[in-house]
């Protein structure tokens, strides 16, 4: 099976000259940018040795993030570690969109954190924040802590706000939720570089896509502080669904769409005048049965969709 292209990794160094026989071995695996990547992979390779199965590796179909070890998300180089789902360039929006609404010092929770690059990015981009993260497979967890303890970050594992301290109740300024949002039956479809090599709980979003966005929304307004935003990304086609999920949970939603990276994100404001939602009202939403639990069933961790 060809190997799909990579176009979200960028070399942020100079590149090294790759041996010819890596660009004809990646280009006959169907690396429809084999020079590009064979110079990434030249320059990240220490040995021929190494190179060499770096090379296999790619040639067998594994994400070139993977291979590498990292991947470029808003100029940073981020550790992904094997398994951990691929930060896409064009969740970059995302964080754009949080860094235009927020100011240094902002207390930022990055849910379904996966590599925990959006919260880094995001505390890039302000000069420092309060982060914290969380999100439900463990190797997305360790992968996180590693790119977040420089930055003073807490990473947690659990069902999305369960592991967080309640200490954040009412104090969360910017509410990152890269949340899964293919539909199961769509699952099929992604990439192969996606579905097989990415975790199922980072890209299944349930029967619609949306499921885990139902819970994100309904627990939001606890968490959220007066004006405080929850931003997520979603498909064009499930905009109307999305506005109509934050809605119902009280909050104000607004849709931005940037066509160069082909991403669409929904920004919903809790209302400064609103009091919060009782945490005991949120836990018995979660007990009626209506939303599989965060990461089983087929309602995913940490996902985004692949491609």
């Amino acid at each position: 099976m060809p190997v799909q292209p990579s176009p979200h990794i960028r070399s942020t160094s100079p590149p090294t000259a790759a041996p010819s026989a890596v660009v004809a071995t990646l280009r006959a695996a169907g690396c429809v940018f084999a020079e590009d990547e064979a110079e990434l992979l030249a320059a990240t390779a220490r040995t021929p040795a190494e190179l060499t199965a770096m090379v296999d590796r790619r040639a067998a179909g594994l994400p070139l993030e993977h291979v590498l070890g990292w991947a470029e998300f808003c100029g940073l180089r981020v550790a992904v570690d094997p398994g951990v789902f691929v930060p896409r360039r064009r969740t970059e929006f995302l964080v754009h969109r949080a860094a235009a609404l927020a100011r240094p010092g902002s207390v930022v929770v990055d849910l379904c954190c996966g590599s925990g690059a959006l919260g880094a990015a995001l505390d890039e981009a302000l000069g420092g924040v309060e982060l914290h993260a969380a999100d439900i497979d463990p190797a997305a967890v360790a992968c996180a802590r590693r790119n977040l303890a420089a930055l003073g970050g807490r990473v947690y594992r659990g069902d999305l706000y369960e592991p967080l301290p309640a200490a954040l109740r009412g104090r969360v300024d910017v509410l990152l939720a890269n949340v899964p949002y293919v539909p199961t039956g769509d699952i099929t479809l992604l990439p192969p570089e996606a579905r097989l090599h990415e975790a199922r709980v980072a890209l299944d979003g349930g029967a619609d896509g949306l499921a885990v966005l139902r819970r994100v929304a309904a627990g939001a307004p606890l968490w959220l502080a007066p004006g405080g935003r929850l931003l997520f990304e979603t498909s064009g086609r499930q905009v109307p669904s999305a506005v109509g999920i934050v809605t119902g949970a009280g909050l104000v939603p607004e849709v931005a769409v940037c066509e160069e990276l082909d991403a669409t994100v929904v920004v919903a404001t809790r209302p400064p005048g609103r009091p919060s939602v009782r945490a005991d009202r949120v836990d018995r939403a979660d007990r009626v049965g209506r939303v599989p639990p965060y990461g089983a069933g087929g309602a995913a961790s940490g996902g985004r969709p692949g491609g």
